[in-house]
């Protein structure tokens, strides 16, 4: 079996989670299986195969599973991008819609050394609009960011129109 087949096989879909209406991936089978999980990395790290990346930024709370994983496997620093007031040392904020209300999440401004070349990851990619906030909050930062990866993306909500001009790229799409 291809190894993508694998992965894509150990993503279970809980209906109706967390409401009426949405087929929620869920990844806690993937990562409960050493040799998916192992795969999973490599996969992402070969799609940055040739590039020198100094750090991952991984989006809560997904996204530093996959991104602290790929970060040792590449030898780069890894940088979380979190909720408001989880980090302790001054932030840059970024403000995104959500179908219902609005959202933020936050970066050290010291997160990176100035001019550094940054690789963004999260597991999902949905509609688009945590990850265009994360592309915000990195392009403040005096950075070249140079691709996104995703585990999953769910193609018929069209998130990478909200990521135009980037590098985006997925694993596995539903």
């Amino acid at each position: 079996m291809e190894p993508i087949q694998g992965i894509k096989q150990a993503i279970r879909t809980i209906p109706d989670f967390p409401k009426e209406g949405i087929q929620f991936k869920d990844i806690t089978p993937l990562l409960q299986d050493a040799h998916f999980f192992d795969q999973s990395i490599e996969l992402l790290a070969s799609k940055l195969k040739g590039k020198s990346v100094d750090y991952i930024a991984g989006i809560e709370s997904r996204g530093f599973i996959f991104g602290a994983a790929l970060a040792l496997k590449l030898g780069c620093g890894f940088v979380p991008i979190r909720k408001p007031g989880k980090l302790p040392y001054k932030t840059y904020s970024q403000s995104y819609d959500l179908e219902y209300g609005t959202d933020t999440i936050e970066i050290h401004q010291d997160a990176f050394k100035p001019g550094s070349t940054v690789c963004l990851i999260d597991d999902l990619l949905a509609t688009g609009g945590t990850a265009a906030a994360a592309v915000k909050l990195i392009e403040r930062c005096d950075v070249e960011l140079d691709s996104i990866l995703f585990l999953i993306e769910l193609t018929f909500l069209e998130g990478r129109a909200k990521l135009a001009g980037q590098t985006v790229e997925s694993l596995i799409a539903f």
